[in-house]
């Protein structure tokens, strides 16, 4: 199979396996990926599993076309990819092995020689000529091993990633490439999304066309889709708007409850309930849910006074993959000496920013009416959002949305009656209650501005700390003159008919613009309120939560220069313009200071 005019896929499908790494089901096999690249060097990239030597030097023989291949390069040394390096060395006794130093101490390892007179050892920026094509080297250690190097083809612009990218399920398997890639990357990966991020940050230097990976397809289409979701699982973001209810029953009376619950969440307005019977699920299914919604429903029996062997091997398979950034709720049940609920928090105790619900349903062999009105109560909780986001189920004057104003982070969206549109701003204050009026400030530079002062209405989104730097891209850093910031999004909408957020927010207002101010480069608009929602309890996004833990940290090492603190661009220079302004995020030279 040809990858482009020189790279040929000299890869073997493997439809015997039942479990990968000895426990990851895999129905639809899996596939050990190697590629040839042809120039007046002959590259080969890896090997494959000792299962499938022979049909792999016959793949190679092929792809060869009778020449013997200059180096064999080793991105990682699991044996479902290394197997074959002393079979290749003996077959081809001229080729040299071109790896990482952990690399070589490993086949040391694995063969009983580190291959000394026949390799090349390379490092993080090193290169490696084939003629046309030069070979660019990336470290990549713990993704998912200390020794992973991964390959740029600068000619081909072919990205050959190792394990990055991969998913289970042969090549000839017919199924969705995220299912299946979520469970890999989760499974195996999931612990080292710091290395994973560090990872995207180089590649994202790289003008890629293609990813070539070990396991799995290569991706030649849509890149950013891909990229875009490793970048959300390897920043333990929430992937999919949902609940998932974990949950493990003796004799059926704690699934009765989970029922119930997942029957209550669908009616509040929870558009995916996912519920995984953990004795009967496939746990590597359940861990990647985990991982996927941002809401966890835990529900499980006080057994030898802990909790029932399921529960105990999830909850321990979330804390090793550094399960955070979630809600979790939890359901217990016990005839005596109930505790499942205490030991499940417990067990919890070292994860990052979880938030647990108020409300614990307790449940005391069979649930009774106290339960039935917890379960309604958590129901409730779980669902605060979605009850606020249709105006069906929404309090539409709850005025204490008013209390999430502060020194914080907000989205004022509009529409300039063909559009939707919106912006980041920090200047939004309540002047009155008697009636209720917010000020809000807006730079007469941004296109809003004129939208507003000409539709005289606008909505209020008070952004929370679950708010990624993604979210002050989209709406701070373009100019909805020019792009459509909703386009693609599926919108909700106040009955002033503007859109408001369907996350990252924990309330929103809709203003009448009731007089205007100038004030020289700003215009404030004094409005009255003429709909307030809350949609959660979490805390307001302030400027200062951005700043430590939102926005990215500059790239400044070795620089000389200016960095603005609102979106880290760089500007390399002696003297600051005093008239500079941001090319990213329109800021002008107050909010630039000197590196270092």
């Amino acid at each position: 199979m040809k990858i482009t005019k020189d790279i040929l896929y000299i890869g073997v499908n493997d439809h015997k396996i039942d479990l990968f790494e000895g426990q990851y089901r895999v129905p639809n096999g899996m596939a050990y990926n190697s590629y040839v690249i042809a120039d007046r060097k002959i590259a080969v990239m890896d090997t494959v599993d000792r299962n499938f030597t022979h049909e792999w030097l016959d793949n190679l023989q092929k792809a060869l076309g009778g020449k013997s291949p200059d180096y064999l390069i080793v991105q990682h040394m699991e044996p479902d990819h290394s197997a074959n390096i002393a079979v290749f060395m003996q077959t081809y006794p001229t080729a040299t092995i071109v790896s990482s130093a952990k690399a070589f101490a490993m086949m040391a390892n694995f063969f009983g020689t580190d291959f000394a007179d026949r390799r090349i050892v390379v490092a993080e920026g090193d290169t490696l000529p084939l003629g046309e094509h030069t070979l660019h080297f990336v470290a990549a250690p713990m993704v998912h091993w200390p020794e992973v190097i991964v390959t740029y083809d600068e000619k081909d612009k072919v990205l050959f990633s190792a394990d990055g990218f991969g998913k289970f399920g042969a090549l000839d398997a017919d199924e969705p490439w995220a299912d299946e890639a979520r469970r890999y990357y989760i499974g195996i990966v999931g612990k080292y999304g710091a290395q994973v991020q560090a990872l995207l940050k180089k590649a994202a230097g790289l003008d890629i066309e293609k990813i070539c990976p070990l396991h799995g397809p290569v991706l030649t289409e849509n890149l950013g889709y891909y990229l875009n979701l490793y970048q959300t699982w390897s920043s333990y973001t929430t992937e999919n708007d949902g609940i998932l209810i974990a949950y493990t029953s003796v004799y059926g009376n704690t699934k009765k409850a989970v029922e119930l619950l997942a029957e209550k969440l669908r009616e509040k307005g929870c558009p995916d309930v996912k519920v995984h019977d953990l004795a009967r699920t496939d746990l590597s299914l359940a861990v990647a849910d985990a991982f996927r919604y941002g809401r966890i429903v835990l529900a499980t029996t006080t057994y030898n006074a802990d909790i029932y062997p399921f529960m105990r091997t999830f909850i321990h398979h979330l804390v090793e993959r550094n399960f955070q950034n979630k809600t979790v709720a939890l359901i217990e049940n016990g005839s005596w000496a109930p505790q499942a609920a205490k030991t499940m928090k417990a067990m919890l105790d070292g994860c990052k920013n979880l938030t647990f619900t108020d409300t614990t349903v307790k449940i005391a062999s069979a649930m009774n009416e106290a339960n039935k009105q917890q379960i309604e109560d958590l129901a409730q909780e779980l669902c605060k959002d979605y009850l606020a986001q249709h105006n069906e189920t929404a309090n539409k004057n709850d005025m204490t949305a008013l209390f999430n104003i502060g020194y914080g982070l907000y989205v004022v969206t509009s529409n300039d009656g063909t559009k939707d549109n919106g912006l980041i701003v920090n200047t939004v204050t309540q002047v009155t209650n008697a009636p209720n009026r917010i000020a809000v400030c807006i730079n007469k530079q941004n296109y809003s501005h004129h939208v507003i002062k000409q539709t005289g209405i606008m909505n209020v989104n008070c952004l929370s700390v679950e708010a990624p730097f993604s979210v002050f891209e989209s709406f701070g850093f373009r100019s909805g003159r020019t792009v459509d910031k909703f386009e693609g999004c599926s919108v909700l909408r106040s009955d002033n008919g503007l859109v408001f957020l369907p996350k990252y927010i924990n309330a929103m207002m809709s203003l009448k613009v009731e007089q205007y101010i100038d004030m020289d480069t700003h215009g404030m608009f004094i409005c009255t309120v003429t709909e307030a929602r809350v949609l959660s309890d979490k805390e307001t996004m302030t400027y200062t939560y951005y700043q430590n833990n939102v926005k990215p940290k500059p790239q400044t090492e070795g620089k000389k220069g200016w960095v603005c603190k609102v979106c880290g661009y760089v500007y390399e220079g002696e003297e600051l313009p005093d008239d500079i302004v941001c090319p990213l995020c329109k800021h002008g030279a107050a909010d630039f200071e000197p590196i270092g």
